[in-house]
C-alpha cells in the first residue's frame, strides 16, 4: 500500500500545489489541505497544532519549507512523522527525487595538504592560527613551506608545536637541509624528494613525496619509486601539475601515464598551480581537478590560499572531494548532490515564469510588497499592481515609499538582492540572503531586515 502524505498550505498556494502534484504523478497518494491562512510562509508549527483537527489518514505530513517552529514536537503531538518540504513549490519534484537518493557527504578519500607558504616569516603563534583555520576548512595535513635562501631557525619548534596540537605535518622545501631537519623534528611527510635526494628517507621516518629529478623526467621518477618499493617504505608520487600555457595539458597526461604504469601507488596533485595562477573563480577549478583526482585515484592534493581570489580554495577542495566521492560511489554524475560549489549560478534559478508571477499578483488583496524574479527580470507587486524591471531604480517611482525611510531601505536591499540574483542566474527568496555556497565564510549570515519591514507585512507566497 502506498504512502499517504498530507500537504499543508495556504490559500494562495493551494491551487498551484495541486497542479504540481497532479503533474508529478507521484507513487504516493496525497491530500492537500489549506489551514485558513493566506500565505503559507507565515505558517508555524503552533498554528498547525491548533488548527489541524483531521490528519486525513496520512502516514506523513509535509509542511511548507518556510514553516517556523519545532517540527519534532509537532510530530510527537500528532503521532505522525512531520517534515518541511522545499521552500519553493516548483522544487517539489526534485525534493522527492532527492529523498529517494540520499548522499553521504561525511565521507572523503582525498587528503588535503594545506600549505603555510610564508612560514619562515611567521611566528609560531601565527602559524598555529593559520593551521587552525586550515583544519576548520577541511585540511588533513598542515604543510610548512620553506623559502629558498631564507633562514628558518624555528622550524623544529614549529613542527613540535603543531604536533602537540594534534596536526599532521609536512615540510615543503627544495633544500635538503630543511627536509632533513624537518624529518628529524617529527614531520609526517616531506615535500619533495627525488632520485638524488632519496637518501634523506633513510635518515628519517617521514613519508616522502617523490617528484622527477628534472621536470618531466618520468624515468627518474620510476627509479625513485622502485627504490622506495625495494625498501618497503611508504611514499607518495607527484608528477607535478603545471600552470596553463606552461605545460598544463601535458602534465595531466603525465599523471595519467604514471597511474597506468603504477596502478597501486599513492599519488599527489599540487592544485595550487592552477587555482593560484589562473584569474578565474576557484570553485569550478577545484571541482574539475578533484574530478581528475577521482578518476585517477589520486588521494592527496596540495592546496594553497596565497592569492586573494583563492581565499576559499581549501574549503572548496573539501566540498569538491566529498561531492566527487559520493558521485563515484553511486556511479552518477556530480549533479544534484550538493549546491555548495554553485557560488555564482544555480541549477534552477527561476522557479516561476513571469506569467505565473502575474497570476499570483492578481490574487493579492493587501498592500504588502512581494518580490520575485523570473527570466524576464525583477517583479514587485501588491494589491495596487505589478511592476517589472531589470534595474531597481526604474521601480522606485512606482513604490510610493518616499516618506517611509525604513520601508524604502528594506525594499532597496531586497530589490538589490533580486537584481544581483537575476543578473547572475541565482535563486532569490525574499527576506533571505543570496546563497553563495562555500564561497563565503559564513553562508546566509545577514542583518535582520525585518526590523525595517512594516508591521504585519506579508512578503512571501
Amino acid at each position: 500500500m502506498s504512502e499517504h502524505i498530507l500537504f499543508l498550505t495556504g490559500k494562495l498556494a493551494e491551487k498551484q500545489l495541486n497542479a504540481i502534484l497532479e503533474k508529478m504523478q507521484p507513487d504516493f497518494s496525497y491530500t492537500v489541505h489549506q489551514l485558513g491562512l493566506k500565505v503559507a510562509a507565515l505558517m508555524t508549527t503552533d498554528m498547525v497544532a491548533r488548527r489541524l483537527s483531521d490528519t486525513f489518514g496520512a502516514d506523513r505530513i509535509l509542511l511548507p519549507g518556510r514553516c517556523r517552529g519545532d517540527v519534532a514536537a509537532l510530530s510527537e503531538q500528532l503521532g505522525i512523522p512531520v517534515a518541511r518540504g522545499p521552500e519553493e513549490l516548483k522544487d517539489l519534484p526534485r525534493f522527492f527525487g532527492k529523498a529517494a537518493q540520499a548522499y553521504d557527504l561525511s565521507q572523503y578519500q582525498v587528503k588535503i595538504f594545506a600549505e603555510i607558504t610564508d612560514a619562515p616569516y611567521l611566528s609560531i603563534e601565527q602559524c598555529l592560527q593559520r593551521a587552525d583555520y586550515y583544519r576548520a576548512n577541511g585540511a588533513d595535513v598542515v604543510d610548512v613551506g620553506c623559502l629558498p635562501s631564507t633562514d628558518f631557525p624555528h622550524l623544529e619548534e614549529l613542527i613540535q608545536a603543531l604536533k602537540h596540537e594534534g596536526f599532521k605535518v609536512s615540510v615543503d622545501s627544495l633544500e635538503n637541509d630543511d627536509l632533513l631537519r624537518g624529518g628529524k623534528a617529527g614531520a609526517d611527510f616531506l615535500l619533495s624528494l627525488h632520485e638524488s635526494s632519496l637518501w634523506i628517507a633513510d635518515e628519517v621516518a617521514a613519508t616522502p613525496i617523490l617528484i622527477p629529478e628534472k621536470h618531466e623526467d618520468l624515468a627518474s621518477l620510476d627509479r625513485a619509486i622502485a627504490g622506495m618499493q625495494a625498501k618497503g617504505r611508504d611514499f607518495i608520487v607527484d608528477p607535478i601539475l603545471d600552470p596553463i600555457h606552461f605545460g598544463f595539458t601535458q602534465s595531466i597526461v603525465r599523471y595519467h601515464t604514471v597511474r597506468q604504469q603504477h596502478p597501486d601507488v599513492e599519488m599527489m596533485m599540487g592544485v595550487g598551480n592552477i587555482t593560484e595562477l589562473t584569474h578565474a573563480d576557484t570553485a569550478g577549478m577545484n571541482a574539475l581537478l578533484l574530478g581528475i583526482c577521482s578518476e585517477l585515484n589520486i588521494n592527496h592534493i596540495l592546496a594553497t590560499e596565497v592569492s586573494q581570489h583563492a581565499c576559499r580554495a581549501i574549503k572548496e577542495a573539501d566540498v569538491a572531494r566529498r561531492i566527487l566521492l559520493a558521485a563515484k560511489n553511486h556511479n552518477t554524475l556530480p549533479k544534484h548532490i550538493s549546491p555548495d560549489l554553485l557560488a555564482l549560478h544555480e541549477a534552477a534559478p527561476f522557479p516561476y515564469s513571469a506569467a505565473e508571477i502575474g497570476e499570483l499578483a492578481g490574487e493579492i488583496r493587501d498592500p504588502s510588497y512581494r518580490i520575485q524574479t523570473s527570466r524576464d527580470g525583477v517583479h514587485i507587486f501588491n494589491r495596487d499592481g505589478l511592476h517589472t524591471a531589470t534595474d531597481p531604480f526604474d521601480l522606485y517611482p512606482q513604490l510610493q515609499v518616499e516618506n517611509d525611510g525604513g520601508h524604502a531601505f528594506y525594499l532597496g536591499v531586497e530589490l538589490a538582492r533580486a537584481q544581483i540574483a537575476w543578473q547572475l542566474g541565482k535563486r532569490f527568496t525574499q527576506d533571505q540572503a543570496l546563497n553563495w555556497g562555500c564561497a563565503v565564510a559564513t553562508n546566509n549570515s545577514e542583518v535582520d531586515l525585518h526590523a525595517f519591514k512594516p508591521a504585519g507585512s506579508t512578503l512571501k507566497k
